[in-house]
């Protein structure tokens, strides 16, 4: 190719990445950590695509991580709705793990958001059945037995609690939570038309997650997959969740603005830190 043919893609390749800007990116950080644990991630991205902007949440970090999951939604809407109003463009939502869930339903409880595209990174969706990551702060917890901590009205002041799904105990899990069951419409309340609506005014929901994840129980939680009482994994497109429609997974579906990332041999801890991982599902969906 001639100097000028190369001179003119070049020019061409500028005047749009010019006219047609990256999206900013928003990124909530997962569970006992906080906006450090994100750094690497956000660099690369502003390393990838020059001049996006990139938001990286800072609040409810570490311990405070583990607060009421209504209270860190109040407040990361807050912080959301600041920033779209910087963009009225539109922005997109990057949660990780535990601030995947909590990004989805702030986006759910915020009918006039301009939040274009979702990014789901290994978080437990469906809810969590596994005590792996909680033996730092409840060295003795076991699956089986933390119904008795997290449903009560103790439990419920934390966020791991409002969102742990035990299959053996739905009678106490839909008298005790406060929190998942609402936000994927298992009970109705009088912000289930609009937890629905604000959802399907996504341009796109990406769900990213994998077998080998170590820490999201099940992994296919992170696809809103999970337990039935016999403790076998139903698929998301097989649970009532979408065929019913109940948060318009199937209406994102049917106008292809759902994806569905599985990804093998990925650790949990790993989703947001290896640069190949993050090239291969994330940057494509960063537009």
């Amino acid at each position: 190719m001639k100097f000028s043919e190369l001179f003119k893609c070049f020019f061409i390749f500028t005047l749009i990445s010019m006219v047609i800007p990256f999206k900013p990116v928003v990124i909530l950080h997962g569970i006992l950590s906080g906006s450090e644990s994100m750094t690497s991630l956000q660099r690369f991205i502003e390393s990838q695509h020059p001049g996006t902007k990139v938001y990286n949440c800072d609040l409810f970090s570490n311990w405070y991580s583990l607060e009421n999951a209504w209270k860190q939604v109040s407040q990361f809407r807050d912080y959301l709705d600041s920033i779209q109003k910087l963009h009225p463009e539109g922005i997109i939502v990057l949660g990780y793990s535990q601030g995947g869930l909590l990004a989805r339903a702030t986006i759910q409880s915020m009918p006039n958001h301009n939040v274009k595209i979702f990014i789901s990174l290994s978080a437990p969706q469906a809810g969590q059945y596994g005590t792996s990551f909680l033996h730092l702060i409840f060295p003795d917890l076991a699956a089986k037995t933390a119904f008795e901590l997290f449903y009560s009205k103790v439990g419920q002041h934390t966020s791991v609690g409002n969102y742990w799904n035990d299959p053996d105990k739905q009678d106490l899990y839909f008298k005790f939570s406060v929190f998942l069951p609402y936000i994927n419409n298992e009970l109705k309340s009088t912000n289930s038309s609009e937890f629905k609506d604000a959802l399907t005014r996504l341009d796109k929901m990406v769900l990213i997650g994998g077998p080998n994840d170590g820490v999201i129980t099940p992994w296919e939680s992170s696809h809103f997959g999970y337990y039935n009482g016999s403790f076998d994994v139903v698929p998301f497109n097989k649970r009532d969740i979408y065929t019913s429609d109940t948060i318009g997974l199937k209406t994102l579906a049917d106008h292809g603005k759902l994806t569905i990332v599985v990804r093998p041999f990925v650790h949990h801890l790993t989703w947001h830190t290896n640069k190949r991982i993050i090239k291969e599902v994330i940057l494509p969906h960063l537009i």
